[in-house]
């Protein structure tokens, strides 16, 4: 497995690959990486040739500085599960290399009104940080297809939408959320929850779970509402929201039969921030 710090070895080294033909699949991440990341790279592995995956804490989209300062930088841990993962390259600049300095880095695109709701109204900005990043990263790689999670449902709309702007020429393939054995969707972030807080963030996959189990048997605001209930009374744990979207526009759905529904919750468990979802269809 070859480690790059600079854009410039990592086009050097694509580039003979790609002469030959050969597939090059990117799986973008921040490090801290876990089981649900390993599993993007297995899928890539059925998708292309070579797998190239980036560890760049991007700082753009930390809405909240002191969570930039603590995310989570296992490196020597997150090298080793990509070399026994098979992973070919391993991209991991420095800031600079990725924001020279003196460069204008002003950005701003339209990524439509999905951006601004859910997590959008949460983390103002956050999705310009990512999209600039993301854009970034494809830049470097130019790869023909790329691997995001599930988890993050809008920020993969956010992706499609940003790839579009572009017209760049790139497959998204959004991988399924890989769950814990008691159904908590695996997460950089499960390490800041203490032992009460970990029984309390099963709460979410739960409330998400009765959506699916019982979405014949009640009303859209039934459901919703019967989900929201799940939160009441649960020490230390905050909802931010609970919502079944439109999966193309994450505007509330209208109608059962909307072919592309979604159920996204977001709640604060302890001091740590945790999202998640399930398709319903």
């Amino acid at each position: 497995m070859e480690i790059f710090k600079t854009k410039a070895a990592l086009k050097a080294f694509l580039k003979p690959l790609k002469a030959s033909g050969k597939k090059i699949a990117l799986v973008p991440t921040m490090g801290a990486l876990h089981n649900g990341h390993i599993s993007l790279i297995k899928l890539a592995q059925h998708n292309a040739d070579v797998i190239i995956c980036s560890i760049f804490v991007n700082p753009t989209q930390f809405t909240d500085p002191k969570d930039l300062e603590k995310y989570p930088r296992p490196i020597e841990h997150d090298l080793a599960m990509l070399a026994d993962a098979g992973c070919n390259g391993v991209f991991m600049p420095n800031v600079e290399e990725m924001y020279p300095a003196g460069a204008d880095e002003a950005w701003h695109i339209d990524l439509g009104n999905a951006e601004f709701l859910l997590e959008g109204e949460f983390r103002k900005g956050h999705y310009q940080g990512v999209t600039q990043i993301v854009k970034k990263l494809f830049d470097a790689v130019e790869p023909d297809v790329a691997m995001f999670g599930q988890k993050d449902f809008q920020q993969v709309l956010m992706i499609k939408n940003m790839l579009a702007y572009f017209k760049l020429p790139i497959t998204i393939i959004t991988c399924p959320i890989i769950r814990e054995e008691d159904g908590l969707a695996m997460s950089s972030r499960n390490i800041h929850l203490s032992t009460d807080d970990r029984k309390h963030s099963l709460v979410l996959s739960k409330s998400l779970q009765f959506v699916i189990d019982h979405f014949n048997e009640y009303s859209l605001a039934e459901l919703v509402d019967k989900a929201k209930a799940y939160y009441q009374d649960i020490e230390g744990v905050e909802l931010d929201y609970f919502t079944i979207a439109n999966g193309n526009t994450l505007e509330p759905a209208k109608s059962k039969d909307e072919n592309n529904l979604v159920a996204l919750v977001a709640a604060k468990v302890g001091s740590t921030r945790l999202i998640d979802n399930m398709i319903i269809k």
